[in-house]
Formats: structure tokens, C-alpha cells, sequence
């Protein structure tokens, strides 16, 4: 039998759930009738908050829990940084967990943390949950009052908090770059085609190139995923149309891109230029030296742990607006792309 949640016993009184909640824990702010009935309601339905939502009332765990789907892609190591620095400096513990881009260990993992284990959730979705559209078990985390930020691959789906990055203008400004310097055969290299990132991302590189009526050649794009071998995908993309430019959606996809590239004979930045995402250190070191898109993992995580921190720090005193921040990227130019005329 489902579980019954706050926002069942909201909904069936036509009452907000924090009306819902004041009633079932006896408030004076709520009529004695009401109290009555929802309390009532709430007993024959078996309904039992969450333990977490009991600490919150009493005593802070202090810990908050931390979902990311890669932690290979550095973006995520310095998101986890940020959050990490911030939750020291305000007395918090963290635990990390990775869903390795699955909806199932995604799911199982929130439910775990669910169960009492932190006073909050930073979170950024699975490739898989945003292509299944399936929200459940945030949905449930939301309605047992935990809070909750999502951040980088969010869900409309889900009302919280939320922390960005604008994806749809850092596709643009990389393919408007490659333009600028003189490029006309862009290549878009995507190991994320399935996330709301990767989708905004091309979105912008779509943008760029109607900008300068340039039509898009599907044969200048390779979604891949994890199975598949990017060898053969880069050897059939470099074969079938000329390439002058390549973007890659992540820092391990642009690098390996980088290397095959010159193993083909091609010279980078003179036959192929090469924008990565993610200003990490694989990208500074590599020769040539890798210009990619920052988008500020450290800032991001600090942004996501603050607003967690004020939001359980905070929920005692009733609700306040979710808020979603929205943090540009920045270009940031090495050698692997031509210098601007």
C-alpha cells in the first residue's frame, strides 16, 4: 500500500501543507475542528512523518546528503568543494553519494537518505531520471518537508530550490567563438544528449549557428553514450563532412577528442580547434591547452549549500519562496581554439 505523505492529507482537505502539518502537530494557529479531522484522517490512514521531519523539529542532524551523477566530470568534484566548504564553515557534515547515472541508484539512494539520515538534500539529477521524467522520490522527499536543492540537471517537476548554470548561452557563446575565429564545420561531440544540460547546450549551438544562417548538419553531430566507442564515432564523423571545429559537452570528452584529432595528423589549432566545458586541470595540461567553458563548480556548490543551510536553518518559521539561481559561464581561451582576428 503507497504511502501516505503530508501532501495526500493536504490535498484531501483542500488545505496548503503546512496547514496540513500545523494541524497534525497539534498547533494553536490551526481550529480545533480541523485539527480534529485531519488528525483523525491522518490516524486511520497510518500516516508517520519522517523521522527526519522529527529531528527538524527537535534536534539537526547537522549532516547534509549530496546526489551527483559523475564524479569523474570535474564540474562535480568542484561543485562537492563548494558544498563541502561551506557545510564546515556552518558546523554541518556531509555525505556524498554518486547515482553513476542511474535513476534506480538514484532512487534507492534517496530513499536511504529519506529515512532520518541528514536535515537536507543538494541534488543533481540523473541522465536516466531526466529521460524517464520520473520524480517520485524527490516528490516524496519534498513532501515529508525535507529540504531540498536541485542543481545543474533540475526538474520543473519538483518544486524547490534550485542552482543553475545557463547552459543555452554557454553553447552559444562557445559556437559563436568558433564563428568569430573563422570556423564553418562545427562539430557537437555529446556524452549527455539525454540531460536537460545537453539539451540546452545544443540548443545554444543551434542558436549561434542560425545566427549566422548556417544550417545544422546532423552529420556534425555524435551523441553517444557510455557503450558505445567514440573511436569509431569520431573516425565515421571526421570521414563523412569537413570539420574545421569540435565541441565537446564535458572536459574527459573534449580531451579524448583532442587526442584522437592529432592522432589523425589534423594540427590544433590551424586544421581543428576544440572547446571543452568544465576548466579543469586535464584541460589546462594537455598540449595544446584546452579552451573551454567554466562554469564555476566551486560557486555553484557554495550558492547550493547556503541556500540549504538558511532553508533548514530557517523551517521553523514557515515557508518562504523557492528561489533559482541562474550563474553564467565564461569562456575561458588556450590553445587549442584560433585567437580572435
Amino acid at each position: 500500500m503507497k504511502k501516505i505523505t503530508l501532501k495526500d492529507i493536504a490535498a484531501h482537505f483542500l488545505v496548503s501543507v503546512s496547514t496540513a502539518s500545523k494541524a497534525i502537530n497539534d498547533s494553536h494557529e490551526i481550529s480545533v475542528a480541523l485539527k480534529e479531522k485531519i488528525q483523525a484522517y491522518a490516524k486511520d490512514k497510518n500516516y508517520k512523518p519522517s523521522r527526519l521531519a522529527l529531528n527538524l523539529r527537535n534536534k539537526s542532524n547537522k549532516t547534509i546528503g549530496v546526489i551527483v551523477p559523475n564524479i569523474l566530470n570535474y564540474f562535480f568534484v568542484q561543485v562537492l568543494y563548494g558544498i563541502e566548504k561551506v557545510a564546515n564553515d556552518k558546523g554541518y557534515n556531509i555525505i556524498s553519494c554518486i547515482s553513476d547515472e542511474s535513476f534506480e541508484k538514484e532512487s534507492k539512494t534517496l530513499e536511504f537518505l529519506d529515512s532520518g539520515t541528514v536535515d537536507g538534500l543538494i541534488v543533481s539529477l540523473s541522465e536516466e531520471t531526466q529521460e524517464k521524467k520520473r520524480v517520485e522520490a524527490l516528490l516524496e522527499i519534498v513532501d515529508n518537508q525535507i529540504p531540498l536543492v536541485l542543481f545543474d540537471r533540475v526538474s520543473d517537476l519538483v518544486h524547490c530550490d534550485k542552482v543553475v548554470v545557463d547552459d543555452f548561452e554557454a553553447g552559444h557563446t562557445a559556437t559563436s567563438y568558433f564563428l568569430d575565429t573563422g570556423c564553418k564545420n562545427i562539430a557537437f561531440v555529446s556524452p549527455i544528449s539525454k540531460s536537460s544540460v545537453g539539451t540546452l547546450r545544443f540548443e545554444g549551438y543551434q542558436k549561434a549557428l542560425s545566427e549566422k544562417n548556417i544550417p545544422l548538419n546532423y552529420k556534425l553531430v555524435v551523441n553517444f553514450g557510455k557503450d558505445d566507442d567514440l573511436d569509431v564515432l569520431m573516425s565515421i564523423l571526421l570521414d563523412g563532412a569537413p570539420v574545421d571545429a569540435i565541441l565537446g559537452l564535458d572536459e574527459i570528452t573534449a580531451v579524448k577528442v583532442l587526442k584522437m584529432v592529432i592522432a589523425r595528423g589534423y594540427s590544433v589549432p590551424d586544421d581543428i580547434s576544440i572547446i571543452g566545458f568544465t576548466n579543469g586541470q586535464l584541460s589546462e595540461y594537455v598540449t595544446p591547452a584546452l579552451t573551454t567553458v567554466s562554469q564555476h563548480g566551486k560557486y555553484i556548490g557554495e550558492s547550493a549549500a547556503k541556500q540549504l543551510i538558511e532553508r533548514i536553518e530557517n523551517a521553523n518559521e514557515g515557508q518562504f519562496d523557492f528561489k533559482t539561481k541562474v550563474v553564467k559561464t565564461s569562456l575561458v581561451v588556450r590553445d587549442s581554439t584560433r585567437k580572435l582576428p
